[in-house]
């Protein structure tokens, strides 16, 4: 009889304590799924005086140099009035690294994607300390209506701390930080990595698909260094291995992460295949003396042992002064037009290429909310027509088709005269 009681005793307090636990985790997630409907919040950085939009950088201390607080938008598309909706679109992920005087630049860049992008953007954005408030001044100026396309993280510039000093002086500065976002972004699946002197003329969105046209194996996608042998460095210079017939080039880098940090990569120091973290350094050490364009040149070394995880993307998702500077030799964008612009050498900012120039100069000097086409189409299409007498101001009809088509779209998201 007393075994029964007993069992009974405890039955009951299970029962009662199993109460407890559903009716906090209800009233838990009342509370969370409260609220209005979409609305922009971000985790408090646990520093007196942080700035929003900004990574904390005293968050929690790890053994590993990548190991990082990030703050995370969590209120967008939460459950309004305790209704039950669907989840929200995941946003699509976008990452760029500046240092130094690239701040206009990179905003000019993020401007165009933000412009055009139909799904939200999540923007990555790895910069000096110094640059950190000029970056969250700027982007929390732009129109309200601007900001529901988009949320954003800065963060420092980190390399591993025993070679910090070395990838950083490589080839341009900050630019290998690149390499390391797989391992710092851990909670990212994929991202969009673009140069700083990157211009979107077309969506996001249409370069994000090529995500759900990967094979089993590929788990990165670039464009090719140049389409035309003849005139192509890598194939004539370069001291070290490279992809395919022509190398590629990484201004613009789709990453699938979450299977780059799965990999074992095949490699020429070891039998065994090393995984993303392991490879880098060995390999900085092994072709340093050998190597001209930095970061690109490892992944060009990196591709080339492991093609099968490449896909190959045409020219005019990232073209450049070398497709027309010698005349038009980018066979994509002559049929369809250029998808984006990369102004590598400086071109933004002289008068070598002076239609790159009026491209990155019209989008910079557009205002959300006006008529995209009476204010930076027509002014672009006249300044292009002033570059007729240098090779890439010949295909001025190139840089604006896509672009075209992209501005009639935008009037339909964004309210005029705001």
């Amino acid at each position: 009889m007393r075994r029964y009681i007993r069992a009974l005793i405890l039955c009951t307090v299970f029962a009662m304590f199993s109460g407890l636990y559903v009716y906090s985790k209800l009233f838990y997630s009342d509370v969370s799924g409260g609220g209005n409907g979409p609305r922009r919040v971000f985790i408090p950085p646990r520093v007196p005086g942080g700035r929003r939009g900004a990574a904390d950088k005293t968050g929690p201390q790890s053994p590993h140099w990548y190991n990082r607080y990030i703050m995370r938008q969590r209120g967008q598309g939460e459950a309004g009035g305790g209704s039950v909706q669907s989840r929200p679109e995941p946003p699509m992920h976008l990452a760029v690294v500046a240092c130094g005087e690239r701040l206009e630049e990179t905003l000019t860049m993020i401007k165009s994607a933000v412009l055009f992008s139909i799904k939200s953007l999540h923007l990555h954005i790895f910069a000096e300390d110094q640059l950190h408030a000029s970056f969250i001044k700027a982007l929390e100026s732009w129109p309200g209506f601007i900001h529901s396309r988009f949320n954003y993280t800065v963060y420092s510039i980190s390399f591993p701390s025993e070679n910090a000093a070395e990838w950083k002086k490589l080839f341009k500065p900050c630019a290998s930080q690149r390499l390391f976002l797989p391992l710092i972004l851990k909670d990212v699946d994929s991202v969009v990595y673009v140069d700083s002197d990157i211009l979107f003329l077309q969506p996001v969105d249409h370069l994000w698909v090529f995500l759900s046209q990967f094979n089993s194996s590929q788990l990165a996608a670039m464009a090719p260094e140049h389409e035309e042998p003849r005139i192509a460095w890598y194939n004539r210079f370069a001291r070290h291995p490279f992809y395919g017939r022509t190398g590629i080039n990484s201004g613009v880098m789709l990453m699938n992460m979450t299977r780059m940090r799965n990999m074992f990569f095949k490699n020429d120091m070891t039998s065994v295949g090393l995984r993303w973290e392991e490879l880098l350094m060995p390999l900085l050490q092994k072709y340093k003396l050998n190597i001209t364009w930095g970061d690109q040149d490892l992944l060009n070394i990196i591709f080339h042992h492991n093609p099968e995880c490449l896909l190959e993307f045409p020219c005019q998702w990232n073209y450049r002064p070398d497709h027309c500077i010698y005349g038009s030799n980018c066979a994509s964008a002559e049929e369809d037009g250029i998808y984006i612009l990369h102004g590598n050498r400086g071109v933004y900012h002289d008068n070598k290429q002076p239609a790159f120039r009026a491209v990155y100069e019209a989008i910079r000097k557009y205002s959300f909310g006006t008529d995209p086409v009476t204010s930076l189409l027509d002014p672009l299409e006249e300044e292009l027509l002033k570059t007729t007498h240098t090779y890439c101001g010949k295909s001025h009809a190139l840089l604006t088709k896509r672009l075209a088509h992209s501005l009639a779209n935008i009037n339909r998201k964004a309210p005029r005269g705001r």
